[in-house]
Parts: structure tokens; C-alpha cells; sequence
């Protein structure tokens, strides 16, 4: 994995861990040789998670709508900071420009994001993997529904490996990197849907 695009939230909560996570995350995947495609917001754990990357000396890659950009919450210390027409084009250019996903704790936006990426992977639109860092069991109850979506048959029996959890990078990171894509909707049969 050279690039990966990390999805996280704006905003900034009480709780500082959640700051000091995307600060190490961006730093980690510098330290790793694995370059960061982002957001481009300078606000909230977005900015945390470039600063910890660029800190750390990695190459940052932010993409932002261009309604965000008049608002000034652009990070202009990206290496690349990619402006787009708005949130469909951004979510292509992740897909694009990176090697798979880490979803860390965020707001709407951030499930969107992911969402978007297991549903593109299920379908067939993309092979890589999707993952999602359960830091403070942040996502307990989202990786809980999940697998009640699998249980009752919502999430065929191919795809309920899409998801890959992990509770610290380094763990989430050796899980996405033995990812084995799965057989994607497009390439099944109807009587295997």
C-alpha cells in the first residue's frame, strides 16, 4: 500500500484522544513509507491527521470541495491539495488516488465516506480494502450493526469480509495489507445473489 486515504472528522471533540489518534495515525503511515490522501480540511481530526503525517515526513494529499475552500478551512501545507466540484468527485478521487481505506472516528460525513467504500467494494467498482480503526471502541455499535446486517442477510456471505477492524493502526494496517478481495456483485451469477 503506497497511498491511503484516511476519512475522518472535522470536527474537534472535548475528548483530546481523539486529536492525538489522527496525529499518530498521519504519523504512522509517514513513518511507514505510505502516503496520505485525505480530506484537505485544516480543522478537527482532519487537520490532526496531516500534520501528523507531514510532521513525521510524509506526503500529503488533500481533496476538497470547492464550497470548503471559500469557507478557508483548506489545509494549503498539503504536498497536493486537490480542489473539486463537490463530495462525489471527492470520494472518486480517494478511490483514485489511493491503495485502500482507514476510516477513523468521525461525524456523517466520515460514515458516508465509508459506507460508500464497502458499498463500491461489494459491487465491484474497486478491489481494495476498507478499514476501520476501533480506537476507544468508537465504532462498537456501527461494527455490531454490521454484523446484525450479515446475520439477517442483508450483507451476503462473500462480503461480510469487506469490513476489516482493528483497534490500533499497526494491527489494522497488517490485517489490510492480507486483504483477499472477494467475489464482487458484478461478477456473480443471480442464483449466487
Amino acid at each position: 500500500m503506497k497511498r491511503l486515504a484516511v476519512y475522518c472528522g472535522s470536527a474537534s471533540p472535548e475528548d483530546p484522544r481523539y486529536l492525538e489518534l489522527a496525529y499518530d495515525v498521519g504519523a504512522e503511515l509517514a513513518l511507514r513509507g505510505i502516503g496520505l490522501v485525505y480530506g484537505g480540511g485544516k480543522l478537527g481530526l482532519m487537520g490532526a491527521v496531516a500534520r501528523g503525517a507531514k510532521e513525521a515526513g510524509g506526503h500529503v494529499i488533500g481533496i476538497i470541495p470547492e464550497a470548503l475552500v471559500r469557507a478557508e478551512v483548506a489545509n494549503h501545507d498539503c504536498d497536493e491539495l486537490v480542489t473539486v466540484s463537490g463530495m462525489h468527485e471527492r470520494k472518486q478521487r480517494f478511490t483514485d488516488l489511493s491503495d485502500g481505506f482507514v476510516t477513523i472516528p468521525g461525524g456523517v460525513g466520515t460514515m458516508d465516506e465509508l459506507w460508500e467504500a464497502i458499498s463500491w467494494s461489494q459491487l465491484g467498482y474497486h478491489t481494495k480494502p476498507v478499514g476501520i480503526l476501533n480506537a476507544f471502541g468508537f465504532y462498537d455499535h456501527l461494527l455490531a450493526f454490521n454484523a446484525k446486517m450479515a446475520e439477517v442477510g442483508f450483507v451476503r456471505p462473500q462480503h461480510q469480509n469487506i469490513l476489516i477492524a482493528g483497534e490500533t493502526i499497526g494491527d489494522l494496517l497488517a490485517k489490510m495489507a492480507a486483504y483477499q478481495p472477494h467475489t464482487p456483485i458484478f461478477r456473480m451469477k443471480a442464483e449466487e445473489l
